[in-house]
């Protein structure tokens, strides 16, 4: 006899309240370790940056970690990127009471120590398959954001290079050293 663990849909992950921090990946729970301190710094110098971008342009809305954009429907999938962006034409009136329907334009994942190189693949290959245009993969290891539009190559930038907004964020511009800056 075997058994199958039941799946979890998004509307089970919006009412419960001892979850904890996690994700839910076609019906089943991920659960993730509270960021440290230079994840939350690198998370914080992005946010910023394109948050006074987009308010200035007027071109949509930022969110930051931990909002739910609901992906995938039966089984469910609910993805919380670091930074996300979505461009004003696909906001609706009014939030949403619950997750953000669909993936934001623009999803900024940052590498934690304890994340395996397979499942960042698995995750940006997530936010792409559902719809997001561009996903920047921020690496604090290696001091470096790999940049991912559709089925483009993949472009890297290092502490030299400066992030271009491009259609998505025209006139937007974000150097890759001060996303790494630390100002005691």
């Amino acid at each position: 006899m075997t058994t199958t663990k039941p799946l979890i849909t998004a509307e089970y992950l919006l009412r419960a309240h001892d979850l904890g921090r996690c994700e839910l990946v076609r019906g089943e729970l991920i659960t993730m370790s509270p960021a440290g301190a230079e994840h939350g710094s690198i998370i914080s110098n992005i946010q910023l940056c394109l948050a006074l971008y987009v308010s200035r342009e007027g071109v949509g809305r930022v969110f930051g970690a931990e909002t739910g954009f609901q992906i995938a429907h039966e089984p469910d999938s609910v993805r919380a990127p670091d930074v996300a962006f979505v461009t004003r034409d696909r906001l609706p009136s009014q939030p949403p009471q619950g997750f953000f329907p669909g993936p934001p334009d623009l999803a900024v994942e940052v590498v934690s120590p304890s994340d395996r190189d397979s499942e960042v693949s698995a995750k940006i290959q997530s936010w792409l398959d559902a719809g997001c245009r561009v996903v920047w993969m921020v690496d604090p290891r290696r001091k470096t954001v790999h940049v991912y539009q559709g089925d483009s190559e993949t472009q890297v930038f290092g502490l030299s290079g400066t992030l271009v907004g491009g259609p998505l964020l025209p006139g937007f511009s974000l150097a890759v050293a001060d996303i790494f800056k630390w100002n005691p």
